[in-house]
């Protein structure tokens, strides 16, 4: 912008006072837009929440389970790469 005024996204975006917000922003984000990333897995696994760098999945049944357990590094890496910083260090899967 001009005259010396920033916008408030680049405010929340510079700022280190807003640095929790850039994160649960960032997490959000990664919620919404999990089918966006994994659209196969959108009628067998819904995305939770966000804790301490783990994403907690809900996944219909044990054997989708089992495939995603097996799946998981190259998920996480998938988001972290999409989002180009570590969002996510592990993945919890639950029924």
């Amino acid at each position: 912008m001009h005259n010396g005024f920033l916008s408030i996204s680049e405010i929340i975006n510079k700022e280190p006072g807003f640095e929790k917000l850039r994160k649960v922003i960032k997490q959000h984000d990664v919620i919404s837009g999990f089918h966006r990333l994994f659209p196969d897995l959108k009628k067998i696994a819904i995305p939770v929440k966000i804790e301490k760098k783990v994403l907690y999945i809900k996944v219909q049944n044990a054997a989708w389970r089992s495939e995603l357990k097996f799946n998981q590094e190259t998920m996480i890496e998938k988001i972290n790469k999409f989002y180009e910083e570590e969002i996510i260090k592990t993945i919890r899967l639950q029924s």
